[in-house]
């Protein structure tokens, strides 16, 4: 078993990254406010890190959050359609990214898998969800650990 993500990363860590990464990829004006509201349900996205710790980051908003980043990181007006592929390929690369960024402050080498939407696997105990708020939207973060011995999924990167 590796060791609980409690022990590797505190929350100050994950709002951090994902303020990094909101600015980086939504834009430089998007602040990303991290707090604890209400945990976001809706839609989700995850990637899947592999190695001396393993588990999911998963990102989670609502369906009017998910429309509004799409549009932001597409730079799209508000009244243009959204085709359901953009949206999932936003939330995906959100995902990818704070994976990644993720991944880098764990034991490595690790592996990151391809980044997934849907319904992500049921967390066990090894969890640490982290509130924010985008545009008045909530959102969660979660790396969670696996409930399991990890399935092989195709890799995009391996660095140590």
């Amino acid at each position: 078993m590796s060791t609980p993500i409690a022990t590797l990363l505190d929350d100050e860590t994950v709002s951090a990254v994902a303020a990094e990464v909101w600015s980086a990829l939504v834009g430089a004006d998007e602040v990303l406010v991290p707090g604890r509201g209400p945990v976001a349900e809706g839609r989700s996205a995850w990637v899947g890190v592999e190695g001396p710790w393993s588990g999911l980051v998963v990102l989670t908003c609502s369906t009017t959050a998910t429309d509004d980043l799409t549009r932001a990181v597409l730079q799209l007006a508000p009244t243009e359609e959204l085709e359901a592929d953009d949206v999932d390929d936003v939330l995906r690369e959100l995902a990818n990214i704070l994976g990644g960024n993720v991944k880098s402050l764990l034991p490595g080498p690790s592996t990151l898998g391809l980044p997934q939407t849907g319904t992500p696997p049921h967390p066990g105990s090894d969890v640490r969800p982290v509130g924010a708020t985008w545009r008045g939207h909530p959102l969660t973060i979660t790396v969670q650990g696996a409930t399991e011995a990890p399935a092989q999924h195709p890799t995009t990167e391996v660095t140590s």
